[in-house]
């Protein structure tokens, strides 16, 4: 799809699926759009321009990573980093968990990945907040509510992102939103 065919598509499917659920949620529906857009590239799910030569392949590489941005004996020292890889903790666990569901729960992650997604997101609210920043509420709802935005994927994964919802000719190459897709 063109550039700003996808965002369009997102945010069709995010809003329809918060219509059906009766979600009457505003920031969250654009903060999901966003959220899939960005990771409709696969590897923007493992990677963070905030720490190049870097790939994140687990929650657990999330916060083995958290660890090294403290330890000042190191190069790496930028405790400032932590929101970012929080934020991308979040946002991991919530599109992972919501949209490839069946996948998470053959690994025996699901409580684990909802219980960091949580705690990710809380903290990013908890440093907007003490930042007076206009976003911090939209990171607590995420917290907060965690399950029913990733409930909210799962269902417009499995009701809108259908082979027959997308004509063939607009799939991007990538593999990853073609397994978006795949029925």
């Amino acid at each position: 799809m063109q550039n700003g065919l996808l965002p369009r598509f997102f945010e069709s499917v995010t809003r329809q699926a918060f219509g059906d659920l009766a979600i009457d949620d505003a920031p969250a529906l654009r903060y999901l759009t966003e959220l899939l857009t960005r990771f409709v590239r696969t590897e923007a799910l493992r990677t963070l321009r905030e720490l190049p030569g870097r790939r994140l392949d687990t929650v657990a590489d999330s916060l083995l990573a958290i660890q090294h941005v403290w330890d000042w004996q190191t190069p790496g020292f930028n405790p400032g980093t932590e929101r970012v890889l929080r934020r991308q903790i979040g946002d991991y666990t919530l599109f992972m968990t919501g949209i490839f569901r069946d996948y998470v729960d053959g690994l025996a992650v699901t409580s684990y990945y909802e219980h960091e997604g949580r705690r990710a997101y809380r903290f990013v609210a908890e440093v907007a907040r003490a930042g007076a920043e206009a976003d911090a509420s939209l990171y607590r709802r995420l917290a907060d509510r965690f399950e029913m935005y990733a409930g909210a994927l799962t269902y417009a994964r499995k009701v809108y992102f259908r082979t027959s919802a997308v004509p063939a000719e607009a799939w991007p190459a990538d593999p990853f939103f073609r397994a978006l897709l795949a029925e």
